[in-house]
C-alpha cells in the first residue's frame, strides 16, 4: 500500500485523500447519505486523509463528516483530518479574506464544534490576506499549534516565494494546489519549493473537474453549476476543444485497461513522493476508480505516452475567471 507523509513531520497517510468539498453542492444537489456512504468506501479502502473546509456548504461539509463520526465514534481514530479558514464577508456582504489569529481561531473553534473533535490534524488558510505579512501569519499559526487544536498549518493557493518566506518563520506541514495533467502551472516552482521545504503539495482538482475521466461532466450540467457556467474551460468553445482532446486520453486509458481518473492520479503520484492528491465525488464506483490510480505503477514509458497525448500547455481555457482568480497567487 502507498503512503505519503503530510508533511515533514506529520502522519503517515494513504498515497492520496478525499477531497469533502463534494459533501456540498458545489458540483451538484448531494445528500448526508452519500457523504457517508464516500466515508465508508474511505475506511474500506483505507484512504486515512479527508480534506474539508469551513466555506464548504457554509459549514455543510464539515456537518457530514461531524454526523458520520457521532455515527461511527470509532472512525475517529481511522481518519486524519484537515480543515481551512479565512475566506469571509465583510460588513457590507462583500467577500473578503482574514488571516488574523483572531479570526482564524474562532472559525477554527465553530468548525471542531460541526465535526465533534478537539482537533485536526491540519489547519489550512485558504486564502491569504494581502495587506498582511505572511510571516505574521505564520505566527499566529505556531501559536495555534501549541494551544493543542491543530497538529500542523499550511497554506491554499499560495506562491513560492509565500511558502519561502512562511517557512523561515516555521514549518508548513503542505501547500494545497490546483495540480494535474490538465493544470501543471504548480511545476514552475511550487512542486520543486514544497520537496525542498519538506512540505506536502496537496493536489486538488487531481482529474480536471472531470474532464480526465471516463464521465466528463456535460456541457448542459456544467452550464448549470455556478462556479462552472462561467468557468473558462467550461465554456464554448473551450469545453469542446478539451472534451475532444481529452478523448484520447480515455482511449489511452482504454488500452492500458485502466480507468482514466486512475490512471491521472497514477500519473500525479509519479511526480514526487510528497504529492499528496485529493479527489472528490459523490459517487462511490468513481472514488474507487481514483483510488485504484494508487496501486499503478507507471514506467518511464507509460508517463511517456501520456504526456504525449496531453502535452504541457494542451489545455483550452485559464483555470479561472476573473472574479474567481481573486485570492489565489499566481507566479511564474
Amino acid at each position: 500500500m502507498k503512503t505519503r507523509r503530510l508533511g515533514q513531520n506529520g502522519p503517515e497517510i494513504f498515497a492520496l485523500g478525499y477531497g469533502a468539498m463534494s459533501f456540498s453542492n458545489f458540483y451538484g444537489d448531494t445528500t448526508v447519505e452519500q457523504s457517508h456512504a464516500i466515508l465508508d468506501a474511505c475506511r474500506d479502502l483505507g484512504v486515512t486523509h479527508l480534506d474539508t473546509s469551513n466555506v464548504y456548504g457554509m459549514g455543510g461539509s464539515e456537518e457530514a463528516i461531524g454526523s458520520y463520526l457521532a455515527a461511527n465514534p470509532k472512525a475517529k481514530d481511522d481518519f486524519v483530518i484537515a480543515t481551512k479558514a479565512a475566506i469571509t464577508r465583510d460588513a457590507d456582504g462583500t467577500r473578503c479574506f482574514r488571516n488574523d489569529r483572531a479570526h482564524l481561531e474562532a472559525e477554527l473553534d465553530k468548525s471542531l464544534a460541526r465535526m465533534g473533535v478537539d482537533h485536526v490534524a491540519l489547519f489550512y488558510v485558504h486564502r491569504r490576506q494581502s495587506d498582511m505579512q505572511i510571516e505574521e501569519v505564520t505566527e499566529g499559526l505556531m501559536q495555534l499549534v501549541q494551544s493543542g487544536k491543530i497538529g500542523a498549518f499550511g497554506f491554499s493557493e499560495i506562491a513560492p516565494s509565500s511558502l519561502r518566506r512562511a517557512a523561515s518563520v516555521g514549518p508548513v506541514a503542505a501547500v494545497q494546489s490546483e495540480y494535474s495533467l490538465q493544470t501543471r502551472a504548480p511545476e514552475l516552482g511550487l512542486v520543486q519549493a514544497c520537496e525542498e521545504l519538506g512540505t506536502a503539495l496537496v493536489a486538488f482538482s487531481p482529474v480536471g473537474r472531470s474532464f480526465l475521466t471516463d464521465h466528463p461532466l456535460p456541457y448542459a450540467a456544467a452550464c448549470e453549476l455556478a462556479f462552472l457556467s462561467v468557468n473558462p474551460r467550461f465554456m464554448a468553445p473551450n469545453y469542446a476543444a478539451n472534451m475532444a482532446i481529452t478523448d484520447r486520453f480515455r482511449d489511452l486509458a482504454r488500452d492500458m485497461g485502466e480507468p482514466a481518473a486512475a490512471l491521472a492520479i497514477a500519473w500525479l503520484l509519479a511526480q514526487g513522493d510528497h504529492v499528496i492528491p485529493i479527489p472528490g465525488t459523490r459517487s462511490v464506483d468513481h472514488f474507487k476508480e481514483c483510488v485504484r490510480g494508487a496501486e499503478i505503477d507507471l514506467s518511464l514509458e507509460d508517463i511517456a505516452r501520456i504526456e504525449q497525448v496531453l502535452p504541457v500547455g494542451w489545455c483550452h481555457g485559464d483555470r479561472y475567471s476573473e472574479g474567481q482568480w481573486q485570492g489565489p497567487e499566481r507566479f511564474s
